[in-house]
């Protein structure tokens, strides 16, 4: 497989090792069989995230990860794709669920990817049920694993 993967922060302290992240991202890839793909996983503040939610998606507040694919040239293009994640808001997310900031922030490195792929979710209350939500728990389950 040739995956780029770049992580990168603006002015926000890494909250994982980019080894970590990049080896999460990797693994979407692979478990979806996607041989070529050039993504980047930044992390952002509170501040841009707001600014990038407004801006792409007209919603207005801050959200935990926006994502971005880009359209393929060709089948045999690469996937190419941005993911932005805002660990503040991934902290309080993890703290109102319940679960460690890590596996919070595994998640959304999944869930970033996973839009990048091409995945959605319903935004109503059946999106915890939806295949790209079942998906995403069952990655987050085998990265928390294999730490």
């Amino acid at each position: 497989m040739s995956a780029a993967i770049g992580v990168a922060t603006d002015g926000v302290r890494m909250p994982l090792p980019r080894a970590l992240v990049m080896r999460v991202a990797t693994g979407v890839l692979a478990s979806e069989r996607v041989r070529d793909a050039m993504i980047s996983v930044a992390f952002v503040g509170k501040a841009q995230i707001r600014r990038l939610n407004k801006a792409h998606l007209g919603r207005a507040g801050t959200t935990d990860v926006i994502s971005f694919g880009f359209r393929r040239s060709g089948r045999r293009a690469p996937i190419v794709g941005d993911v932005y994640i805002a660990p503040d808001v991934a902290r309080e997310s993890a703290k109102a669920n319940g679960v460690p900031v890590r596996e919070e922030l595994v998640r959304l490195v999944v869930h970033g990817t996973l839009h990048v792929l091409g995945y959605d979710h319903p935004e109503s209350a059946q999106r915890t049920g939806s295949p790209m939500w079942r998906k995403q728990e069952r990655l987050v389950e085998r990265f928390m694993r294999s730490r």
